[in-house]
Formats: structure tokens, C-alpha cells, sequence
């Protein structure tokens, strides 16, 4: 193997643990993030996700810094006792993802 067949399967492999990598993002890291005005409130985006299942609860939340962008994660219950998973875009609120648990 050459130096440049090395040196772009090194690049490549880089590029992609990069692309991949999810980092959960601590209490303080996400409070400074909502203070700098940089992701919407908590409050904000749980009531975007209780608003797609009426009466639900909140079981279980998470920020995490994944792709390059700041993905707020919701777990809830709702009054059936079925379980969804949520992803919301914490910069604009958009949901990403609402299934259910299996």
C-alpha cells in the first residue's frame, strides 16, 4: 500500500468516528447553552413533546451534541401506559423523531 492509499484510509476512517460521534451534554454545559440563547428552553421543548401526546409524562430526558447539532431526547409515558422515544431539534424545536418504544 502507498503512502496516499494509507494516508486517505486513514483520513476516511477519521472523517467517520467524527461524523458518528454522539457526546452527552452535562447540566452546566446545557444550562450555558440555553443562557447564551443558543437552544430553546427545557421547558420550551418538553411542552413540545407533551403537546404530541396529550397527558403524557415526561420519563426520562437527555441533550446530546450528535452530527454537529444539539438533539434533545425525550422519553414519555402516556395515558394508555405506551412508551414513545422523541428527538427534537433543540435549536428550533422541530421533532425529529415521535415512535414508540418497543
Amino acid at each position: 500500500m502507498n503512502r496516499l492509499t494509507a494516508f486517505f484510509i486513514a483520513t476516511l476512517m477519521a472523517l467517520s468516528a467524527s461524523l458518528a460521534h454522539a457526546r452527552d451534554l452535562g447540566p452546566a454545559e446545557s444550562r450555558k447553552l440555553q443562557d447564551a440563547g443558543t437552544i430553546q428552553s427545557f421547558e420550551k421543548l418538553n411542552a413540545t413533546a407533551l403537546a404530541k401526546h396529550p397527558g403524557a409524562t415526561l420519563t426520562d430526558t437527555e441533550l446530546e451534541e450528535k452530527y454537529g447539532k444539539f438533539i434533545y431526547q425525550v422519553e414519555l409515558r402516556d395515558t394508555q401506559g405506551i412508551e414513545w422515544d422523541m428527538e427534537l431539534d433543540a435549536v428550533t424545536g422541530k421533532v425529529l423523531k415521535n415512535h414508540q418504544d418497543t
